[in-house]
């Protein structure tokens, strides 16, 4: 984190935030982007400064209501104590893990997500389209970038395979230790943007962020032969800034990423499936054996690869189980509907 000196503007300040501001509040309010989260603190940057001040608002914060990487907090302009957070763009949350759900916040305003995944056996296509499903419910354009392409002699495939999740998706096929072969990904993030980067530990993320900051003061460890699989490398969720002018979200590797809150995003990556739905007979059909079933007939001529249905079912099931363990823990009732 570089920034003091820098205008809003190259934080990624925008008329969206400054119609929330009252003239009253800014003058005795600074606005701030966070730039890193720590226990009990935040790294913010403003015009002129660049400080690690206490996380606490002066009121009583939902989950939703904390202060994550990439919002945009005011400040009192003599004590630095953050007063409240911006109406954001959009937000990446997920349930953290453990048996109580509680939320997990992981990046704010953000404008690009990378979706980060390695040409070796820790691929998984069941997983990407998680990250999609997230995009398309927030509205972030996602870019899947694949790395480790020097450990596979079939590249092509995981390109397809990737490319075939999602109508004109951008796929990149990077060196991740290659600045001029990761360079192009600057093109992604212009100046004042801000790009996110998500995937599972051990696929190059760190190695991609030290490369486009063309840095290597963050720390990279090997994957293990036995499975591809890595250890966490990056623990604090940080904004890097690019020679550019745009800025990098860096967010520790996710094993685990269950999805709730997202049934329209769920509905859009697997359109398909759900028109099909529509054509059933019966409006409680559960796609097993009922007659006039749609998606057993999709299937049964073979346009409907019932792999895909199980993702569909699986993610949708999860996405009933948490978005009700939500709303419990909000206090609202849960949402009616049927499971899949």
């Amino acid at each position: 984190m570089n920034a003091p000196g820098h205008l809003l503007v190259d934080l990624g300040w925008t008329p969206f935030f400054a119609a929330q501001v009252s003239a009253e509040e800014a003058q005795a309010y600074q606005p701030v982007r966070v730039m890193a989260v720590h226990r009990g603190e935040i790294a913010v940057a403003g015009e002129g400064l660049e400080q690690q001040i206490s996380s606490r608002l002066p009121h009583s914060a939902g989950e939703e209501d904390r202060p994550t990487v990439g919002d945009w907090v005011l400040i009192d302009r003599e004590t630095l104590a953050p007063q409240r957070v911006l109406n954001r763009i959009n937000l990446f949350k997920r349930p953290a893990p453990g048996d109580d759900r509680r939320l997990q916040l992981i990046a704010a305003n953000v404008d690009t997500l990378f979706i980060v995944a390695s040409c070796n056996q820790d691929f998984s296509v069941p997983r990407l389209e998680r990250y999609l499903v997230l995009c398309r419910e927030i509205g972030v354009r996602p870019v899947i970038v694949l790395t480790k392409i020097d450990l596979t002699d079939r590249l092509e495939s995981f390109v397809d395979v990737a490319e075939d999740l999602q109508p004109d998706l951008q796929v990149e096929a990077v060196n991740a230790r290659d600045p001029v072969d990761v360079a192009r990904l600057a093109a992604c993030c212009r100046p004042g943007e801000t790009v996110a980067l998500l995937g599972s530990s051990g696929v190059g993320k760190s190695t991609l962020v030290n490369s486009m900051r063309g840095s290597d003061d963050i720390a990279t460890q090997p994957v293990r032969e036995q499975d591809g699989k890595g250890r966490h490398t990056t623990t604090v969720r940080e904004m890097h800034r690019l020679e550019g002018g745009g800025w990098l979200v860096d967010t520790p590797g996710m094993r685990e990423f269950q999805l709730s809150d997202v049934a329209t995003g769920i509905a859009e990556v697997f359109d398909d499936v759900s028109a099909l739905t529509l054509e059933c007979r019966f409006t409680n059909c559960t796609h097993e054996a009922e007659p006039g079933c749609a998606i057993r007939a999709a299937i049964n001529q073979s346009l409907l690869d019932p792999a895909r249905l199980e993702r569909w079912r699986k993610l949708t099931a999860e996405e009933h189980t948490n978005s009700d363990a939500l709303a419990e823990r909000r206090g609202r009732p849960a949402k009616p509907g049927k499971r899949n």
